[in-house]
């Protein structure tokens, strides 16, 4: 006889925690004694020590707090209660924020104090990211994590940034803007990002939660402009356009059954990718011509067909055609995919909960012929003027990129496009070109052979990219140093190689478009340092 099924376990209920409140009186107090702590990422990083600080990234406190040991001062306390959650006596919270004072740390609904220890309700964590100028510096406020709740996360959690948070934040365009939307909010971290371009930004998101804590941040940070709105997708905007729009939406592909948590900041309540298809096809109605849209998102390989090619199906079938540039960066199976997300909820492996949704993730994932499930870029561009879109690019890249500067490469990919758009052949070959300055060429021999089986160009910058290279694509990458025309330098080429010049400027100029547009190339300055 078959035992009778055991329910699942219902888990400790987490009595609700206070909203966050934007006082920004409170919150330059508070920034200031944050400040006079020395409470910015590389001292919090120097005060456990580089190792000890990744470790409590991954939700690991030990170390760190033995490296702290009694140590009482101001930056340590802070450590212990702002970065890791745990309770601190309340004279010594009270000595590390002055200007604040415990009762303003209650009152901004980060704390609370039974009048001898102070427990935070609230984490704020000091990030650093690499801005065009030099470094950036923001604290951020978030809900407490699993590891402060000593359990899973309750489904209304407020994440703080994460490794997709920083990467979209470093994605955002450098260039100025008048209007951008911050669609699905949540902490406010985009935000905060495209304010540094934009003059304005519109927030949205359905969790008041995740709301209270982006404007929380914005007064934090001194940041003004952030309009905070609440709703769903387009819902809080419609009828507006803007010139960006921002998106990290809760993209994680979900089972809809019940005893499945739906985290409000990762889950979007549809069925498999169906958010992420839907906010791709209707972002175009919300941009101005010439807008830009760039967000991360999931997308199934389903019934065989690729993730990326349900994608352009996705953008070709939006009511506003639009240029398109995806950029695939992983590929998982649905095994590793559940087992990733349920361990982000705070499920320990092993155990019968955690076998108990996993079998709901690999159920939900079979019934829709799911093989494979993909994450990466989308970069989408409303033509100006009306005209018809002209890029239409998708593609794989999985190598590591380096930090920081891709949304510079990304605005000057757009602009390489947009001018190479406009060029015939006869206008390629007229340009000079140079060679970036993070291009390297490294050339494989056999030994004994003086002439290369392999030459590549490898690439620094932008997406780590490298390509191997024929001969004359090599001869012609290292020949462009700003002084003679791309189809004179072709001419050369041929004469020495042997080759008729004609049939080589056929096979070359299609490649010197797209190291123009990648970046291994770039239009030499004239005289008056404008392109020529």
């Amino acid at each position: 006889m078959t035992p009778p099924a055991t329910p699942p376990a219902t888990p400790p209920a987490v009595p609700p925690l206070p909203l966050p409140t934007a006082d920004r009186e409170g919150c330059e107090r508070l920034a200031a004694d944050l400040r006079a702590a020395g409470f910015t990422a590389d001292g919090v990083r120097s005060a456990w020590g580089a190792d000890n600080d990744d470790a409590v990234g991954r939700g690991v406190r030990g170390p760190a707090l033995g490296v702290l040991g009694d140590r009482d001062d101001a930056l340590a306390v802070l450590a212990r209660l702002l970065v890791l959650g745990m309770p601190q006596d309340e004279a010594s919270v009270a000595a590390a924020l002055p200007r604040t004072g415990v009762a303003g740390l209650c009152a901004l609904g980060l704390a609370t104090t039974d009048g001898t220890r102070v427990a935070p309700t609230a984490l704020i964590r000091p990030q650093s990211y690499a801005v065009g100028t030099g470094d950036g510096h923001w604290w951020i406020a978030s809900d407490l994590d699993e590891a402060a709740l000593a359990g899973p996360l309750p489904e209304d959690h407020v994440l703080g940034v994460g490794g997709a948070s920083f990467t979209l934040a470093e994605l955002q365009l450098p260039t100025p803007a008048a209007r951008a939307l911050d669609l699905g909010t949540g902490c406010g971290i985009q935000a905060l990002r495209a304010r540094e371009h934009v003059a304005e930004v519109v927030a949205t998101d359905v969790s008041e939660r995740g709301l209270a804590f982006a404007r929380l941040n914005a007064a934090l940070n001194g940041v003004t402009g952030i309009d905070a709105r609440a709703g769903s997708l387009f819902a809080p905007v419609a009828g507006e356009r803007f010139d960006r729009v921002i998106s990290n939406p809760p993209f994680v592909i979900t089972p809809r059954r019940t005893g499945v948590p739906a985290y409000e900041y990762r889950d979007g309540g549809m069925i498999g990718d169906a958010l992420v298809a839907s906010v791709i096809r209707d972002v175009g109605e919300h941009l101005v011509p010439g807008g830009v849209a760039q967000m991360l998102g999931n997308w199934e390989t389903r019934d065989g067909v690729p993730g990326l090619e349900r994608v352009r199906e996705w953008v070709d079938t939006s009511p506003v055609p639009v240029d398109a540039w995806v950029v695939e960066r992983e590929r998982t199976d649905p095994l590793a995919y559940a087992e990733l997300w349920i361990r982000d909820g705070g499920t320990v492996p092993g155990t019968r909960e955690f076998d108990r949704l996993l079998d709901a993730w690999l159920e939900d994932f079979a019934a829709r012929g799911v093989t494979g499930i993909g994450f990466g870029y989308v970069l989408l561009r409303r033509p100006a003027g009306g005209d018809a879109p002209t890029l239409a690019r998708y593609e794989t890249v999985t190598q590591p990129l380096p930090q920081g500067g891709l949304g510079a490469h990304l605005a000057e990919a757009l602009a390489a496009h947009d001018r190479l758009a406009d060029m015939d052949d006869a206008a390629v070959a007229a340009s000079v070109l140079r060679v970036s300055g993070d291009v390297t060429e490294v050339r494989h021999h056999r030994p004994g052979e003086e002439d290369p089986t392999v030459i590549e160009l490898r690439q620094g910058g932008g997406f780590a990219r490298s390509l191997s290279v024929d001969p004359a694509l090599a001869a012609l990458v290292g020949a462009c140093d700003g002084d003679l025309a791309v189809g004179a330098l072709i001419d050369a080429i041929a004469q020495l190689l042997e080759v008729d010049a004609g049939a080589l400027r056929a096979d070359l100029l299609p490649r010197v478009r797209e190291l123009l547009f990648t970046g291994f190339l770039g239009f030499a300055p004239d005289a008056e340092g404008g392109p020529r």
